[in-house]
C-alpha cells in the first residue's frame, strides 16, 4: 500500500470511528467531513468534543481549535489549548469556518505516526527539502 492509501485507510477509518461513536453531533460530523482542510486530519473525541490532529496515534497533536457542543444546538469552539477560547458558533458550518480560519500554516495531511515522529520528520524535512 503506497503513502497516501495508508494515509486514506487510517484517516477515513477514524472518522468512520467518531461518527459510529456517536459522541459528536451528526450535524458537526458532516460539516467537519465536507471540509477538504478538517478530512485530511485525524478526528478524535473528548466529552463530545471533535478534535483534530496533525498526526494519526496518541498523543494526538493539540495545536488545532476543537469544538464542543453548547446549549441549544450551538457550538462552542476553543483551543488550542483548553485554556483558550475563541467563540461561540450558532451553526455546526460557523464552528467548523472557524476552526479552518486558525489551522496551522502548512496543516495537513496527518502524518502516519505520533506527535513525537511527526516533530521529528518536520525537523529532517525543514533541514533536507524534498
Amino acid at each position: 500500500m503506497n503513502r497516501d492509501a495508508a494515509h486514506e485507510a487510517v484517516v477515513g477509518a477514524g472518522w468512520q470511528a467518531v461518527r459510529d461513536d456517536g459522541r459528536v453531533r451528526v450535524e458537526l460530523w458532516e460539516a467537519a467531513y465536507a471540509e477538504p482542510c478538517l478530512r485530511q486530519l485525524f478526528p478524535w473525541t473528548g466529552m463530545g468534543e471533535l478534535h483534530f490532529s496533525r498526526c494519526t496515534e496518541r498523543r494526538w497533536t493539540w495545536d488545532i481549535p476543537y469544538i464542543q457542543p453548547a446549549a441549544g444546538g450551538t457550538y462552542w469552539v476553543s483551543g488550542p489549548l483548553r485554556s483558550q477560547t475563541v467563540g461561540p458558533a450558532a451553526t455546526a458550518q460557523e464552528a467548523i469556518a472557524m476552526v479552518v480560519q486558525r489551522l496551522p500554516a502548512g496543516c495537513g495531511p496527518a502524518f502516519l505516526g505520533t506527535p513525537e515522529e511527526l516533530a521529528a520528520h518536520e525537523a529532517a524535512t525543514k533541514r533536507h527539502p524534498d
